[in-house]
């Protein structure tokens, strides 16, 4: 029996992937459809810019969160339901899957004035920082 796969040079590890091809006839089909999240952060004078690839997802379902300089993006794809008459299903990559990134800026967050779009299998995010507190001068008496 033939057996089509995806292949993507980038994305994979060559050694994890020849170990798999061992134990293939024990092992249960593995869950490849999660989303891949790959995140591009630059920083400018007053924010960040971030740039995620999340390609096939509804902006319904993407989470984004924000605790201080804590930023998280999560996302989920959900599977339709599939019926079949009179044949039988011979590929499938559509499944559903989550994926989570989170990572840590230098400076925190102003989420009242944060802006996310979505377009085209893109998450952009505009992170103002948030205005550096000011300092107070104590007389020592």
């Amino acid at each position: 029996m033939n057996e089509m796969r995806l292949l993507d040079p980038f994305l994979r590890d060559p050694f994890d992937d020849s170990l798999r091809g061992l134990m293939r006839p024990w092992r249960m089909s593995l869950v490849d459809g999660a989303p891949r999240m790959r995140v591009d952060v630059s920083e400018q004078e007053n924010s960040y810019l971030v740039k995620a690839d999340i390609p096939g997802m509804r902006k319904e379902d993407i989470d984004v969160r924000i605790d201080g300089n804590l930023v998280t993006l999560s996302a989920q794809s959900k599977s339709e339901k599939q019926e079949v008459d009179d044949g039988r299903v011979l590929f499938k990559e559509r499944q559903e899957g989550y994926a989570s990134r989170s990572f840590s800026l230098d400076c925190p967050v102003d989420e009242a004035r944060a802006d996310a779009r979505y377009q085209d299998g893109i998450l952009t995010l505009k992170l103002p920082k948030k205005a550096a507190g000011s300092t107070k001068r104590l007389s020592v008496q």
